[in-house]
């Protein structure tokens, strides 16, 4: 079989000895520990011994009849072990996040029929055993830290490393063909709930090995310059690809203690490149613009002169005068160089992915020197489709970048894009209908609309309602919005966070109850306007907001809200004949007291 066919093909003596010594670097009481590459490599083969011991290798099965391996962990070395140990038997690993709920825990567990669970610490491990009467199939769960009971310590189930284990697992390894599915990754549907997406070898290579032959050498990086971090969850396809792009193209990767830990960490480790999603750009964008607003004098005009400068930045700096280039060198001085001083003082490149990244992000970030690569992509390919490169001239702002080579693209008659390519899921687990509805001729419907700027890729619309927050992560409005209507004070709301850091809503009160409740609590008024402005009324919302958060996932619930006036209808616009929401008139007629629930500041 042909080198580089399959994701842990990166163990093989011709590329483990190119890896660096300290290759997985993790942080464990305050001093920073690392796995070599051998270690790596002895503690995988030894987990998946313990696979091929317990019947849990499932090599030349289809995806329905191999093993599942179940993983609930926040990124770390050990999370690596168990996906490698999983590849090498050709057992499946289904990972999902820390905080996913327990409903879809259920739901995932049973579908996947999961029989063996490794979890990050004691938390998730009482977690799941509230749930444990609800997961038939589940049989064994093993943690890896905290105060950890023997019988559920993972460490008791990795083999001792020998050349002959080593040998044996070697020789069943082969049996995997790049063909084959390596993982199940669940992510949301139209319909809410997840959806697993089978991914093989050859579907997360054909990224991999695009970004290591053309991306990754456009970057230029020297030998000592091979530095990442890591802190998105190794379960969201973008940052998983990139952990195997890393491990192929000999980086080190330190592993973020956690997300509230991440400015610290960069100051220690010093990378040079590190994925993100656009929600921590933007609470980076948060902390700076409240150091800005802190700073007196002097120091705040010129913080906010800096700003300026950066908001007129364009990529193609040829066309700068002189006074300008002249301006942002000093700007440079006095302000940006703190910035990138505050992210280790190295970074060359953040790849951004995940949900759309503002443009006054991305101007604000080049002009301090520091290159953003935006991409597009799903999970369902990959997951990037195109992506902005390093070389000025094949980066354009407001596009998501160049198609890859690798991949193919089209435009259905509505806008919607199409894509071919290896890198095309092979469907989604036990869901054959909804894998025929996406997939027509080898091209993959992605849900999104689009255009080409000049050879540049450029989102335009979402066509379903299903929005994603800029964190990445995807919200459907509408069984929200049905359970906000029980209320009976609730007439008509619409949720706004497509592209946002958090969920809000607009309400239009049921102004008929609302009154009453008025009347009986004493509450005096004189207009509708006045009415939605007052105190006692707003508490009154907020706690029927608060008393069904409860009831859906952290990411979904509704953080902020503005009270309406004027009942949406179809004269007015908002509604179509059918009453249906308008929800593309409805966000531009109220854009403004939207910017205010975002705290937006104008450039």
């Amino acid at each position: 079989m042909p080198a580089k066919s399959r994701l842990f093909d990166f163990l093989m003596p011709d590329s483990i000895n190119d890896l660096p010594e300290e290759l997985l670097r993790y942080k464990k009481n305050e001093s920073w520990l690392h796995y070599t590459p051998q270690k790596l490599k002895e503690m995988s083969f030894g987990l998946a011994s313990y696979f091929v011991q317990n019947g849990y290798s499932s090599i030349g099965k289809s995806p329905e009849e191999k093993e599942k391996i179940g993983l609930i962990c926040f990124s770390r070395p050990n999370w690596l072990v168990v996906d490698l140990a999983a590849q090498l038997t050709g057992a499946l690993l289904v990972p999902l996040y820390p905080n996913i709920s327990s409903t879809e825990i259920i739901q995932i567990f049973n579908e996947s029929e999961i029989k063996i669970c490794f979890l990050g610490d004691m938390e998730l491990y009482e977690k799941i055993s509230e749930i444990k009467d609800q997961l038939p199939h589940l049989k064994d769960i093993f943690v890896f830290d905290g105060a950890t009971p023997k019988d559920v310590c993972w460490t008791t189930v990795v083999q001792p490393y020998s050349a002959e284990l080593e040998a044996t697992i070697m020789n069943l390894a082969e049996g995997v063909k790049t063909e084959d599915v390596a993982t199940i990754i669940y992510t949301s549907g139209t319909t809410g709930t997840p959806k697993g997406v089978m991914l093989s070898h050859k579907n997360i290579l054909s990224n991999i090995n695009e970004v290591k032959e053309k991306i990754f050498p456009e970057i230029g990086f020297a030998k000592d310059e091979l530095k990442s971090l890591s802190f998105l969850p190794l379960n969201h396809i973008l940052e998983k690809m990139i952990m195997y792009t890393y491990l192929f193209n000999n980086v080190s990767v330190s592993f973020a203690e956690k997300i509230d830990k991440v400015g610290e960490n960069l100051l220690e480790v010093k990378p040079y490149i590190f994925v993100t999603v656009p929600r921590l750009l933007e609470k980076v964008y948060e902390k700076i613009l409240q150091k800005g607003h802190e700073l007196t004098g002097f120091k705040k005009n010129i913080f906010f002169w800096a700003m300026g400068l950066a908001a007129k930045y364009e990529l193609d700096e040829s066309a700068f005068s002189f006074g300008y280039k002249l301006k942002l060198k000093i700007a440079d001085k006095l302000v940006f160089s703190k910035w990138r001083a505050a992210l280790g003082g190295n970074v060359k490149v953040i790849i951004v992915g995940g949900a759309a990244c503002q443009p006054r992000l991305i101007r604000l970030f080049s002009c301090a020197k520091i290159v953003i690569l935006e991409g597009y992509g799903l999970t369902e390919t990959s997951p990037v489709i195109a992506v902005n490169r390093f070389p000025v001239a094949k980066r354009k702002i407001g596009t998501v970048g160049l198609v890859l080579d690798s991949v193919k693209v089209k435009f259905m008659e509505d806008g919607e894009i199409c894509c071919k390519g290896d890198n095309i899921m092979v469907g989604y687990y036990k869901r054959p209908q909804e894998t025929t509805d996406v997939m027509h001729d080898g091209w993959f419907q992605t849900g999104d609309i689009g255009e080409m700027d000049g050879p540049f890729l450029k989102i335009t619309d979402r066509k379903k309602e299903i929005f994603k927050t800029s964190g990445g992560k995807f919200v459907v409005p509408q069984p929200i919005e049905n359970k906000m209507k029980e209320n009976f004070m609730i007439g008509q709301i619409a949720l706004i966070g497509d592209q946002q850091k958090f969920v809000s809503a607009l309400i239009v009160p049921n102004f008929n109850s609302l009154k009453d409740w008025c009347t009986r609590h004493n509450v005096q008024y004189t207009t509708n306007t006045e009415i939605v402005k007052n105190t006692q009324v707003l508490q009154a919302y907020q706690d029927a907001v608060d008393k069904f958060n409860p009831l859906f996932n952290h990411v979904e619930q509704i953080k902020k809200f503005t009270l309406l006036p004027n009942e949406w209808t179809v004269d007015t616009g908002e509604l179509t004949p059918s009453e249906k929401m308008k929800r593309k008139v409805i966000n531009k007629k109220y854009m403004s007291e939207i910017n205010a629930m975002y705290g937006n500041i104008e450039d």
